[in-house]
């Protein structure tokens, strides 16, 4: 990785964590549906990194979001179990050694694929998260309908900042 690559990087996690603490904190849709989009950071981190630097890239990430939210641990279990579904993924659907692209965007890699990648990480997350925050199952079809309302805004909302954000490669 380049110095551009980490100065991008580490300006990306600033932007969505102050918009995700301090924008989307308290947007929530009858306490069903709350958009978690710094998500995309752990999501379009390269694909060259290596897992070690993941896994604690994203633990701090949701160690921070934590702080934040009053949560003791929640999000960094969720990031956690992101990161983990992120590494399976790329490692079944892609080739690293044999791809051009820096990074897993909307631009890079196409709306098929990106928006497969994308809800299957963010599923497992908001899975993670809801579940760890209700801590029983009673509860199981209200968690996870919140989780899959969740997923649909989170979804939304991180589509939208690809679409704005990232340009189409050039062909």
């Amino acid at each position: 990785m380049n110095s551009k690559t980490i100065f991008l990087n580490i300006f990306r996690w600033i932007v969505l964590l102050f918009v995700q603490i301090f924008l989307l904190r308290n947007l929530s849709f009858y306490n069903l549906s709350t958009p978690f989009v710094y998500v995309l950071f752990i999501l379009v981190l390269p694909f060259r990194i290596p897992n070690l630097l993941l896994f604690l890239i994203a633990f701090f990430t949701g160690l921070t979001l934590d702080a934040f939210y009053d949560t003791m641990g929640v999000h960094a279990s969720a990031c956690v179990a992101l990161a983990l579904v992120r590494i399976l993924f790329i490692s079944v659907s892609l080739n690293r050694d044999a791809i051009d692209e820096p990074e897993p965007s909307l631009g890079n890699m196409g709306f098929k694929w990106f928006s497969i990648y994308a809800v299957l990480c963010i599923f497992v997350h908001h899975l993670v998260l809801f579940f760890l925050e209700a801590f029983k199952l009673s509860e199981l079809a209200y968690t996870l309908g919140r989780s899959l309302l969740s997923v649909v805004f989170t979804m939304f909302t991180v589509l939208l900042v690809e679409a704005i954000f990232h340009n189409r490669k050039s062909t």
